[in-house]
């Protein structure tokens, strides 16, 4: 082979992930990687230095939810790889593409030498959909691997170990062609025709709809299924805006609020249909199991993945493209008056009493003033919190992918880079997230990386100087206070010390004018919202 017929083992990588669409990668730099971190530049993906890998890995899987690309985290050997972790694991357990390049010594270098060196494919192996050793003479097979894996089915990461030596390794630049994406199927035969009987006969049907939707960009279809058949729906919190929340068929989005609960889980109860459109229970809190008897509740489960959750289960189980089934489950079905006794308008008033918008001040009036200032398209994230529970009910979606956050894990830190990463792939869009104060000062230092961006997300803060809802579990259960205080801190001053601006407000004009000032900067702005000790008692 000559130069001009060669490539990199790594280039092969590289120029892959550019063709799925590929254009930013996010990590750390070490020995290890940087033939990987070339290639990535070389390729045309811009490789985004950060501050922390756990911080990348999300910044990844934001550019994910605004580009449809896989996400892309570098990182090197050891402690590189470990400190991935975290968002890893999150990335397979919310259904994220991640593709994880990571350095590792050659196999004969890791017999006699052990600085840094642990099986990092065993590490991975649990929480990918697959994990793979780079050679070179597999090079493009891999890369094509990866692409599919991650994208195809049930979305997650895929973890691929690149030796050193064989990032540098020459290879034929010519690729196999890549292998045709499956095409999305719909159910025939008898179980097509059940569904479309139980549909007929239905008169109190309900759609629980969810992140393999969203995946699968439903939304439209079910969007029209619902509102052509008056038909009400709940979302999971990941499958939020898969029907505009301002619809009134729409119901918000379920999983960790026990005082939504007291409206949806007997409304679900009083279905005589339940269809579940991509609906992934790994979002929902306990109440949430076998919250129906299949043998008495007609239930239909649309899914990317069989069931091996048993979180619930259902009468008609359909492996499928959501949006081709409910094409033909609805084509010639006739649909009766639903819902007869008026109880979908009486569930969404229960709900909006159940989370008002009117207090003066506190975590409500907060989510509502952002709410109705910042435009409707602005992409929210949440980090995990009292304040998530809470901003998950009130802040309306009216499209999916409009509020990001650690669903399924739950992972404390992820607010502050999903914003960064989505305020970078799409630098048009409002984006602000919300974060306890806990949980941004686990990632703070990645503001001097929105700095070094040139970003401008706005970070909104929730200041009471306590892990409010572990505080409320503990008070709930009559424990001794415990390692649930800290220290009060100015985060505005935070803010402005690592290149941005930053603002403590205390009421809602304090707010309206911090985001009216955020949305016109050009920087990033931190608005430290001081809220009592408490302020989440009887909301979530």
């Amino acid at each position: 082979m000559t130069a001009a017929t060669s490539i990199r083992a790594a280039d092969a990588l590289a120029r892959r992930l550019y063709d799925a669409g590929c254009r930013h990668a996010f990590g750390m730099p070490g020995g290890e990687v940087l033939t990987i971190v070339d290639a990535l530049e070389a390729a045309g993906i811009t490789f985004v230095l950060c501050k922390h890998e756990n911080a990348a890995g999300f910044m990844a899987e934001a550019a994910w939810h605004q580009t449809g690309a896989p996400g892309v985290l570098v990182a090197t050997l050891g402690p590189g790889v470990l400190n991935g972790i975290n968002s890893v694991a999150n990335a397979h357990q919310d259904r994220v593409p991640l593709i994880v390049l990571a350095g590792c010594v050659d196999l004969a270098e890791a017999e006699t030498y052990t600085h840094q060196i642990l099986d990092q494919q065993q590490v991975m192996r649990p929480i990918t959909k697959a994990s793979f050793r780079l050679s070179a003479d597999a090079a493009h097979v891999v890369a094509d691997k990866a692409v599919g894996i991650a994208l195809e089915g049930r979305p997650g990461p895929v973890h691929i170990d690149v030796p050193i030596s064989t990032a540098d390794t020459r290879i034929a630049a010519t690729a196999p062609a890549p292998r045709a994406p499956a095409a999305p199927t719909a159910p025939a035969g008898e179980a097509l025709e059940t569904a479309r009987d139980w549909l007929a006969r239905s008169v109190r049907p309900l759609i629980i709809a969810g992140v393999d939707a969203v995946n699968e960009n439903a939304g439209p279809a079910l969007s029209a299924f619902a509102t052509d058949r008056n038909i009400p729906v709940i979302t999971s919190y990941k499958g939020k805006g898969l029907l505009d929340e301002r619809h009134a068929l729409s119901l918000g989005g379920a999983g960790l609020s026990p005082l939504a609960d007291q409206t949806l889980v007997p409304l679900v109860q009083q279905a005589d249909l339940v269809i579940c459109v991509g609906y992934d229970p790994i979002e929902m809190r306990p109440g949430w199991r076998d919250i129906w008897d299949p043998r008495r509740t007609r239930v239909i489960d649309i899914t990317a993945a069989p069931n091996h959750h048993y979180m619930h289960q259902a009468g008609l189980n359909i492996v499928a493209d959501c949006a081709a089934t409910l094409a033909a489950i609805s084509d010639g079905t006739a649909q009766p008056e639903t819902w007869p006794g008026g109880e979908i308008a009486q569930a969404k008033e229960a709900l909006a009493a159940a989370f008002p918008t009117d207090e003066d001040w506190g975590p409500a009036a907060v989510i509502d003033t952002c709410r109705r200032l910042l435009p409707d398209d602005t992409v929210a994230t949440a980090d995990s919190g009292a304040h998530r529970i809470l901003l998950s009910q009130m802040w309306t979606c009216p499209h999916p992918r409009g509020l990001l956050q650690s669903s399924a894990l739950c992972t404390m830190g992820c607010a502050l880079p999903l914003a960064m990463g989505a305020a970078l792939v799409s630098p048009d869009r409002t984006v602000v997230s919300f974060s306890g104060d806990a949980g941004f000062l686990m990632i703070a230092g990645e503001l001097s990386t929105a700095a070094e961006l040139g970003i401008k997300p706005i970070f909104i803060v929730f200041v009471d100087a306590s892990l409010a809802l572990i505080e409320l579990k503990q008070r709930g259960r009559q424990l001794h206070n415990a390692g649930v205080d800290f220290g009060h801190h100015d985060f505005a001053a935070l803010g402005r010390a690592l290149g941005g601006a930053g603002h403590t407000v205390r009421s809602r004009a304090d707010l309206e004018a911090a985001l009216d000032t955020a949305q016109s900067a050009d920087t990033f702005t931190v608005i430290a919202c001081e809220i009592d000790r408490g302020a989440y008692d009887g909301r979530i």
